[in-house]
C-alpha cells in the first residue's frame, strides 16, 4: 500500500461529533475518511421517514447547546445549508387542572410577565433576578464545554465572575473570595435545592426541574444546580430548530466534508485498531482494511476499548468497571396526528405557531418527577410518565404532509434492565413497548385532552431499541451518566478525561462519552480535532475559545 493511500486522519463514528472533528480536520487541508457503522449519517442527530411524507428525527428535536458555541460559524455551516428556527416560546407547561399555563419566551419581561399572572409578583421578580445571576454562570459552563477538561482551562472560564458577583465591594478580598465559595457551593447544589432557595410556586419550581432533569440525572442528585441554571441561556439564544429536521446539521456537516474532499464511508463498522509504521490500520467488519497516521474515535467509549486489540493498556478492565454506563433515561414515541395538541389555559398574546415551537415539559409536581425515577430504579415501568412534547411541524410544515403534523414524545424515566420480577414473568422490553407507550400517550392526553384520539401513526424507541438503532449501549442517550463525578476531568473516568487513552499514542477521543457529554454540542468533536491538529503540525494549533 502507497503513501497515497494512507488517510491523515479516520473518524471512527460518523455521528455529529464525528463529523465535526472531521470537518475541522478537512478544513485545516488533511486528508480525512470517516467510517460509520450505519447506513444513516449522524447516530442520534438524524433524520428519517418514519411514516409515508414525514420525516422523523431518530434522536435528538430541539438544539439547545450548540448554538451557543462557535461551531456553526467556524464551519459556516450556514453556507452549507443549515437554518435554524428560533424556538420562541421555547418552553411551556400547561396545568391539568386547568389553571394558566406557563410559557418561557426568550425575552425575558415577556416571560416575567406570564409568571407573574400564574405564580405571583413575588416568583416574577425572583425569576428576573435568577436569570441575572445565572446568566453569566451558565456562559461559563459553555466555555468550559468547548474546551479540554483541565482545572487551569475550568478556572480561566469561571474567571472574572468573582468580579461580578462582588461589584459594591470591588478590591475586598475577602468579599471576592466569599462570592467565589458562595458560587461554588451553588454550583454543587442539587438542582431542587437551588430552586428551593429562589422560588416558592411549586409550578414553577417542576417546570425548571424538569427542564433540568433533560440531561438524566434527578434534579435531586448532587451537582445538578448548573443543569438548572442553563435555563438563563435560552433567553439569550433559545433552542433552535433546525429546517428539514434535526438531521439538517448533519447534511449541513456532509456537505462542509464533500467540499473539502473527505471520505465518507457508511455501513461498514469499525473492527479493530492495531499499529502501523505509519500509524494505524483499521479493519472493517467486511475484512478491507484502511490506513491512517492518527484515528479519532468518536463512537462509544466501551466501544472504542472494545477495537484496541493488542494495544489495549491493562488498565482497560479498569477503566470499564468504573465508568457508569448506566440503565437508560427514558424512551421516545414519535407520532404522526392529523391535529396539534391542544393546551389547556394558554395565554392569547402567542405566535402565531402557539406554543408549539417549545419544550411542552409535561409534568404536574416535582413528586411526579421523583416517582417516575424511583419506578425506574426498581426497574419497572413508570406509573406516570414523565413527559417532554415537541410539535415541530407547526414551525416546519416540511416535517408532515398537508393537514397532518409530527409530534416528537420523549420520556423520562425508562429503564433499561427490567426488574426481576418483571423478567420472571417473561417480560422484556419486546413485550412490553406498546404497553409503555400506550401509557406514554394517556399521559400526553392528561396535559393535552383529546390528542389520542389524533394519533395515525406511532413509532416506539424502547431504550432497548435506542441501543440496537443508534448503538448506545443500555439505551444511554448520554453514552455514559451524566453525573457529576463523570463530568469535566472526570468524564468519562480522570484517566480518559484527556480525550486521550494513556500510553497509546496518534488516537483522540470525541463523542458524547467524552467532555463535555452528551446532547447536540459538536464540543467534543472540536477538542479532538483541536488535539490531532495540534499533533499534525508539531505546534499547538488555536482554535477560538483555547
Amino acid at each position: 500500500m502507497s503513501t497515497a493511500d494512507i488517510d491523515d486522519v479516520v473518524v471512527i463514528g460518523g455521528g455529529h461529533n464525528g463529523l465535526v472533528a472531521a470537518a475541522y480536520v478537512a478544513q485545516a487541508g488533511l486528508r480525512v475518511r470517516v467510517i460509520e457503522r450505519d447506513t444513516v449519517l449522524g447516530g442520534a442527530v438524524s433524520t428519517v421517514e418514519r411514516f409515508p411524507g414525514y420525516r422523523v428525527d431518530r434522536g435528538s428535536s430541539a438544539h439547545l447547546m450548540i448554538r451557543h458555541t462557535p461551531i456553526l460559524d467556524e464551519l459556516d455551516l450556514s453556507r452549507f445549508g443549515l437554518r435554524y428556527i428560533d424556538c420562541d416560546p421555547w418552553a411551556f407547561a400547561p396545568d391539568p387542572d386547568g389553571g394558566d399555563a406557563l410559557v418561557f419566551f426568550a425575552d425575558l419581561d415577556r416571560t416575567c410577565t406570564n409568571i407573574e399572572r400564574v405564580c405571583g409578583p413575588d416568583d416574577a421578580a425572583a425569576y428576573r433576578e435568577f436569570i441575572r445571576v445565572w446568566t453569566p454562570r451558565a456562559q461559563a459552563v459553555m466555555r468550559a464545554f468547548i474546551t479540554p477538561a483541565t482545572l487551569d482551562r475550568f478556572g480561566r472560564a469561571f474567571g472574572g465572575l468573582y468580579r461580578t458577583a462582588t461589584t459594591a465591594r470591588r478590591g475586598i478580598i475577602g468579599a471576592r473570595a466569599g462570592a467565589m465559595s458562595s458560587m461554588a457551593q451553588d454550583m454543587m447544589l442539587s438542582g431542587d435545592a437551588l430552586l428551593d432557595r429562589w422560588f416558592d410556586s411549586p409550578r414553577l419550581k417542576a417546570a425548571l426541574s424538569w427542564f433540568g432533569a433533560q440531561s438524566g440525572p434527578p434534579m435531586t442528585a448532587p451537582g445538578t444546580a448548573p443543569m438548572v441554571g442553563f435555563a438563563a441561556l435560552m433567553h439569550k439564544i433559545p433552542p433552535g430548530r433546525a429546517v428539514g429536521g434535526s438531521g439538517a446539521l448533519t447534511t449541513a456537516l456532509l456537505n462542509r466534508l464533500d467540499a473539502d474532499g473527505a471520505i465518507v464511508e457508511s455501513g461498514c463498522a469499525a473492527s479493530l485498531l492495531q499499529r502501523d509504521p505509519a500509524g494505524w490500520r483499521i479493519t472493517l467488519a467486511d475484512g478491507s482494511r484502511r490506513r491512517a497516521r492518527r484515528v479519532i474515535a468518536a463512537c462509544h467509549i466501551n466501544a472504542t476499548l472494545d477495537l484496541l486489540g493488542d494495544v489495549a493498556p491493562r488498565d482497560v478492565a479498569r477503566w470499564r468497571r468504573q465508568i457508569v454506563v448506566g440503565n437508560g433515561i427514558g424512551m421516545a414515541v414519535r407520532l404522526g396526528t392529523t391535529a396539534l395538541p391542544d393546551y389547556p389555559g394558554l395565554p392569547a398574546d402567542l405566535p402565531p405557531h402557539g406554543v408549539h415551537s417549545g419544550l411542552g415539559l409535561l409534568v404536574t409536581d416535582r413528586a411526579h418527577l421523583n416517582a417516575a425515577h424511583a419506578d425506574a430504579i426498581a426497574g419497572l415501568l413508570p406509573r406516570r410518565p414523565a413527559l417532554v412534547a415537541m410539535s415541530f411541524s407547526a414551525l416546519d410544515p416540511t416535517l408532515a404532509p398537508v393537514n397532518r403534523q409530527q409530534i416528537n414524545l420523549w420520556a423520562q424515566w425508562h429503564p433499561y434492565r427490567l426488574s426481576e420480577q418483571l423478567r420472571a414473568a417473561g417480560q422484556s422490553w419486546r413485550t412490553l413497548a406498546e404497553t409503555a407507550a400506550d401509557g406514554i400517550l394517556t399521559e400526553f392526553d392528561r396535559h393535552a385532552p383529546g390528542i389520542a384520539s389524533a394519533v395515525e401513526h406511532r413509532y416506539i424507541q424502547t431504550p432497548a431499541d435506542l441501543e440496537s438503532e443508534l448503538a448506545l449501549p443500555a439505551g444511554n442517550i448520554m453514552h455514559v451518566e451524566m453525573s457529576i463525578d463523570q463530568m469535566f476531568m472526570w468524564r468519562p473516568h480522570p484517566d480518559l478525561a484527556g480525550h486521550r487513552i494513556p500510553g497509546v499514542a496518534d488516537l483522540f477521543l470525541a463523542g458524547a462519552s467524552t467532555h463535555p457529554g452528551g446532547g447536540v454540542t459538536g464540543a467534543s468533536g472540536r477538542i479532538a480535532a483541536h488535539a490531532a491538529l495540534t499533533r499534525v503540525r508539531g505546534t499547538r494549533h488555536r482554535l477560538r475559545g483555547h
